[in-house]
């Protein structure tokens, strides 16, 4: 394979490698406040075009196909804007009359509100199952600028930090059951 074959096929690689070298080079250009103004470019603009490109990118039938199962949506929407919330505020109130430290219950509200990753209709049980992943690539900044300054910022992160390993461990518990039941939904499903 030639150089340039190699570059065009590496090419998102080799822009990391090079963003990196110019923010060690130059790092002031692009601190807050600076000449790219992360604080619009980075939270506006480059977010809206990653969503965009997302939207672009989705077929046409599958994205027809999700909108058709409106009971799904309906029940992950009112599971994750409705029961979620109240069973972390109920939780937060009883865990808060116990000796756990305030700001790892903080953590826990904040790991709470953040968003779970996108899935599709194939990806139902999941949903149903809590399934979702709160990625640390993602939380771990957002807790560094919604708790910036704090001292407390270790303790807050600890919820997140565990969070992820929980769910592992929870759906690799829950896996068989699941996978019998949907085995045998498939098959009243199927027809003949």
């Amino acid at each position: 394979m030639g150089l340039i074959a190699r570059v065009r096929k590496e090419w998102f690689i080799i822009g990391i490698v090079l963003v990196i070298t110019c923010a060690k080079l130059a790092p002031s250009v692009g601190v807050k406040g600076g000449p790219l103004r992360p604080e619009i470019t980075i939270t506006y603009v480059a977010v809206s075009v990653i969503f965009f490109n997302s939207g672009l990118s989705l077929k046409t039938e599958e994205l027809a196909s999700a909108l058709m199962h409106v009971k799904l949506h309906f029940f992950v929407q009112t599971f994750t804007l409705v029961f979620f919330p109240i069973a972390i505020w109920l939780l937060l109130k009883v865990l808060a009359l116990t000796a756990i430290n305030e700001w790892l219950l903080r953590g826990l509200q904040t790991v709470a509100c953040m968003n779970s990753s996108g899935f599709t209709a194939a990806d139902s049980v999941a949903i149903m199952f809590c399934a979702t992943h709160k990625s640390l690539t993602l939380g771990i900044p957002m807790l560094k600028i919604v708790f910036e300054g704090y001292e407390h910022l270790s303790l807050i992160s600890v919820p997140l930090l565990i969070y992820h390993p929980a769910q592992i461990l929870l759906g690799s518990i829950l896996l068989p059951s699941i996978k019998t039941w949907m085995s045998g939904r498939q098959k009243t499903l199927t027809p003949v």
